[in-house]
């Protein structure tokens, strides 16, 4: 309109991405980097993918369907090395965490790792060393501490809205393992996978755990194998390939590592925590969730209903009401997605505010996403969950480590 001044585009810098492993994990990087900038017009940084690594054909054929006639590597070295990448996703299994994780921070890029950041704690604390060795930013895929009302029941607990917390329950549960004819992925070794459960669902369990109630002190555990012996998998099949049962030529290996664990908490400052993480729960589909107690109220939430929370908080202790609090612009970064109360965010929105988080740290801001001392602190609380099954007593994490 006449007498309208016109308002100044902000200056956006570039940022390629590349993606080292193309399978599930990689394309949700890879389209978080496409949706970055419909979501956070404000950040000064455009991210798109310029390049993906994997070593099988077929993983890679598909990523550019999707994402474009991007560059491709065999070696995920010759991408690090690629001059159009600033970020690099590693999405690639456990057991090459540490190499790929140190060399994307001595090469001078930023990172973005899923969890658990290797097969120990070691690894985590090496690459963070580096990372912050280089002056580089990184960031760990802990998606789940992300969503709003995760954000809405943390401040909840921190401003006292059910009095000093006293003790709760944490669970993740699922049932992607819990198919005998599920075949031996890479998952379920623990020279390629870490130790199952607990690498895969536990790290994320223990940073819940942190993120709203602080540090852990100690912890007594228990662990079990349910399915010991699976069948061989074909190369490049999908962790959710499943065999013939029938087919007499099928040839089975042993399950190394983990199906589930449970474990009490004592939390430094004084709640305690019930812990529980199973890969072959039957009917059992995300169901990853917790009820914190307090002495005046509780605070639930549940995945599978992202955006509802459940409070309980007054001063009249008992035959106290609950409510059910839906998601708002308001509630963490709920209003980066969505414009009123009761639209519910999906996992990939998680990762697209994991990303944002990371990418204002790199342009200057705070960093407010998960870091590799978060990494480095939930594969402790592991470490310290194998050390008490062996010795059947109580274990601080940390004290474990090599």
């Amino acid at each position: 309109m006449a007498g309208e001044q016109p308002v100044a585009p902000t200056a956006v810098t570039p940022l390629g991405v590349g993606v080292i492993g193309a399978g599930w994990m990689g394309q949700v990087h890879a389209r978080s980097a496409a949706r970055l900038r419909h979501h956070y017009p404000d950040l000064p940084v455009a991210p798109s993918v310029v390049a993906v690594a994997d070593t099988l054909a077929d993983h890679v054929a598909a990523f550019r369907a999707q994402h474009g006639p991007v560059r491709s590597y065999p070696d995920w070295r010759d991408l690090v090395a690629d001059p159009a990448v600033g970020l690099v996703c590693v999405t690639a299994p456990n057991a090459f965490h540490a190499e790929m994780g140190t060399a994307v921070a001595q090469a001078g890029k930023h990172l973005w790792i899923e969890k658990p950041v290797g097969l120990r704690a070691a690894d985590a604390a090496a690459i963070r060393d580096a990372v912050n060795a280089a002056g580089v930013h990184a960031t760990v895929g802990f998606n789940y501490r992300n969503l709003p009302m995760v954000e809405r029941a943390r401040e909840l607990i921190r401003q006292g809205a059910i009095g000093t917390p006293t003790h709760a329950y944490v669970r993740t549960l699922a049932d992607y393992a819990a198919h005998p004819a599920g075949t031996l992925s890479w998952r379920y070794t623990i020279s390629q996978g870490g130790h199952g459960i607990l690498a895969d669902l536990g790290s994320h369990g223990f940073d819940m755990i942190r993120t709203l109630l602080g540090d852990i002190d100690s912890l007594v555990a228990d662990t079990a194998t349910f399915i010991s012996r699976r069948p061989h998998a074909t190369a490049g099949a999908s962790h959710f390939a499943m065999a013939d049962l029938s087919d007499p030529t099928l040839r089975y290996g042993s399950v190394e590592n983990e199906d589930y664990v449970s474990c009490l908490l004592r939390m430094t400052q004084g709640a305690r925590v019930m812990y529980e993480a199973g890969r072959t729960s039957v009917g059992d589909q995300c169901n990853y969730g917790f009820t914190v107690h307090g002495s005046t109220g509780y605070v639930a939430w549940d995945f599978r209903r992202s955006d509802e929370l459940a409070l309980c908080s007054g001063d009249d202790y008992q035959g106290q009401a609950t409510q059910v609090i839906l998601g708002a612009p308001g509630d963490g970064e709920y209003a980066r997605f969505q414009p009123g109360a009761g639209i519910a965010m999906s996992y990939d929105d998680t990762k697209v505010i994991e990303l944002a988080r990371l990418l204002a740290a790199v342009t200057g801001g705070p960093m407010l996403g998960a870091t590799l001392d978060d990494a480095m602190r939930a594969a402790e609380a592991n470490e310290a969950v194998l050390a008490s099954v062996a010795t059947g007593g109580w274990v601080q994490p940390g004290l474990t480590r090599d």
